[in-house]
């Protein structure tokens, strides 16, 4: 009896052990990469793409593009059609067992006839589990394990979000190399060269929110769409997946936000902005009017000495089916996410300038001796024309 990466138990599922090797990771990897094309659009379903095989040959395959949507498996038996019958199925997620939007994709396998399932990673989700075991116990060869880490770490948002029950938070920040955010008068335009801001405008395309503070608005008047982004983030993205804006979310305990920020203005292709304002319940009410006639969504959450709730700022989030966030705040909204442990992932731009006194990107977050400093697990470190990128997970 062995133990999948989730923790499940693989007693009734073959743990992947096949010979031909090189050839099913080739079909794996396809599916993480038709899995990209939903990058930005499938929130809170994860990212999955499948492929179907028959005497060597892909017969057919798909990913899945958005929540509601038919799921990957689907797509890729309806373009092979009858050559389905026989044929190997890969997958970057397990086949779901249960019926929710849309019917489960195990029955789909059974009533095609598909004779072999490769997976990357198993289904975390307690209502979706048991699509190998139904294969397998209808006589289908099943294997699970085949690039695993890959899967995991394309979807870690999904994965993320089954297990805390809360979005996650990347915190996305320029520092010039002598670590300030900002000159002391708080000119910070621009730290960063513009591929490493390019970059930055991909993981607005990846999260389906980005936070900022009032702070930031009255002070940076910024828009937080996307308009070129680069995609490097995304090993397995080939191509881009269709543009959208993420939904843009201000803290702003007194409904501060001026109705003439250019957070409203439309996005780059003409959609509507979707801006959210999350406000204390002591914000005056006429504010609260103007915001909303300017298309503003206004709710109000429980503030924390005089700042709206994190904790319920996140709640809400959550419950609105948004399983991640990219805080694009100043400085104090970010240490106070640190502070609490709340950021689960940091990307960071550092500019070979040296600004001398400045601002730092956190505040309300100090530790009196080095061995109390927050680590960070590097996952990632490339240089950006001059500019060196840094991803990392703050160890606990």
């Amino acid at each position: 009896m062995e133990e999948g990466g989730d923790g499940r138990t693989l007693s009734t599922v073959h743990v992947y052990t096949s010979v031909s090797r090189s050839l099913d990771e080739r079909f794996i990897q396809r599916t993480l990469q038709l899995a990209e094309r939903g990058r930005g659009h499938t929130h809170p379903n994860p990212l999955v793409g499948a492929v179907l095989v028959k005497d060597g040959q892909i017969v057919g395959e798909g990913h899945h593009p958005c929540a509601g949507a038919p799921h990957a498996e689907i797509f890729a038996l309806r373009q092979a059609g009858t050559a389905a019958f026989g044929a190997t199925l890969y997958t970057s997620l397990e086949p779901c067992n249960h019926h929710g939007r849309t019917p489960p994709c195990s029955l789909a396998l059974l009533e095609a006839g598909v004779a072999r399932v490769v997976v990357a990673a198993r289904d975390p989700n307690p209502k979706a589990q048991g699509g190998l075991e139904r294969l397998r116990a209808a006589g289908v060869q099943v294997e699970a394990g085949l690039l695993e880490q890959a899967a995991l770490a394309q979807n870690e948002v999904f994965f993320h979000g089954l297990k805390q029950q809360r979005p996650f938070v990347l915190w996305k920040t320029a520092l010039s190399l002598d670590g300030q955010a900002a000159t002391q008068s708080g000119h910070a335009y621009w730290i960063s060269n513009a591929l490493a801001r390019q970059v930055a405008q991909g993981y607005r395309q990846w999260l389906p929110a980005v936070m900022v503070g009032v702070g930031t608005v009255l002070a940076d008047d910024p828009m937080l769409t996307v308009r070129e982004p680069d995609f490097r983030a995304f090993p397995w993205m080939l191509e881009p997946p269709a543009l959208r804006d993420p939904l843009k979310v201000v803290l702003d305990s007194q409904a501060r936000t001026p109705p003439t920020a250019r957070l409203f203005a439309p996005g780059p292709r003409g959609e509507a902005a979707k801006v959210v304002v999350l406000v204390g319940p002591q914000a005056p009410k006429a504010r609260l009017q103007a915001l909303e006639e300017r298309g503003a969504t206004v709710v109000e959450l429980p503030t924390e000495e005089g700042r709206v709730s994190l904790e319920a700022a996140l709640s809400w989030l959550w419950a609105q089916g948004l399983d991640g966030v990219l805080l694009e705040g100043g400085p104090t909204l970010a240490g106070a996410f640190l502070k609490r442990g709340w950021i689960d992932k940091v990307a960071l731009f550092l500019a070979p300038k040296l600004v001398g006194q400045g601002r730092s990107a956190l505040a309300g977050f100090a530790v009196e001796r080095m061995e109390q400093a927050r680590d960070l697990e590097v996952s990632r470190l490339e240089v950006l024309q001059g500019d060196i990128w840094l991803e990392g997970y703050p160890k606990e």
